[in-house]
């Protein structure tokens, strides 16, 4: 399974257990920042819609066209969004089969990282964007800087010593350094981008959830199953155990911590 494949059961999984946890606090950052926009807005992938959602709210009268990779995600999502300035329709990022200067906004939550050739995927969002029309993505920042998501991977990648699955350190928070991103979207015909950090409370109704999410929810699973077939189990009750110590059991609450980045197109 690729670092981008959220097929299956994943699809469900990510929006049950990781949705809340991970990405709606993050969903409404992103929100916020179109409150009353009304232009044409893509959004890039956009998952199970937890964005797709909050924009459809902040900007009412905004027509928002909602794409994703992985067309189990965007089932998902379409079953759980019923604004009527919403459109649905599976692309990839790094080819989008729109015309140019077709948008005034583009959004990506937390997908420029799975981008396999993000050059292609920059290059694509400026192609499709209208002259003053502005890029809005964030990234997850260094896994250090996010709680929960470095406990489950530290007590996953202990269970094999030897060849540890690094599926999150490698990919979803593995794409932050500014100086890299700034270069990339510069060559890709992008104003000098603006960064904001924001960290953020993370909250699971427990332990075992965030495990759940995180180990079956995301490609991790993957890794895991390569290395053990049997071992998904095992690997989601370690993690559960090791959030357990760091948080007591109940709910827990970690800070998470991601770059919003914006830039024009020039």
């Amino acid at each position: 399974m690729s670092d981008a494949a959220f097929v299956g059961s994943i699809p469900d999984l990510y929006e049950r257990y990781l949705g809340p946890m991970l990405f709606e606090p993050y969903a409404r950052d992103l929100a916020r920042r179109f409150e009353g926009f009304e232009g044409d807005l893509l959004e890039t992938a956009a998952g199970t819609g937890r964005v797709t959602r909050a924009l459809a709210k902040a900007a009412p009268r905004a027509r928002i066209l909602a794409t994703d990779l992985n067309q189990p995600m965007l089932d998902t999502a379409a079953g759980l969004t019923a604004a009527a300035n919403v459109e649905w329709r599976q692309a990839d990022a790094q080819a989008l089969p729109f015309e140019g200067a077709s948008f005034d906004a583009v959004v990506c939550q937390f997908g420029v990282m799975f981008f396999p050739d993000k050059a292609a995927g920059f290059s694509q969002a400026r192609r499709v964007l209208r002259p003053g029309g502005r890029f809005v993505f964030n990234v997850w920042d260094d896994i250090a800087a996010n709680e929960i998501s470095q406990i489950v991977g530290e007590a996953v990648a202990g269970l094999f010593p030897k060849d540890p699955p690094r599926f999150l350190e490698r990919t979803p928070f593995g794409y932050h350094d500014r100086a890299t991103i700034a270069a990339a979207l510069a060559a890709a015909g992008f104003a000098a981008p603006q960064f904001d950090v924001v960290r953020l409370q993370m909250r699971s109704p427990s332990a075992a959830d965030a495990a759940v999410g995180l180990c079956t929810g995301t490609p991790l699973r993957g890794e895991i199953e390569a290395r053990d077939p049997e071992g998904l189990d095992a690997a989601t009750e370690a993690a559960s155990a090791a959030l357990t110590e760091a948080f007591g059991g109940g709910e827990i609450v970690g800070w998470g911590q991601a770059v919003v980045v914006s830039a024009g197109a020039t």
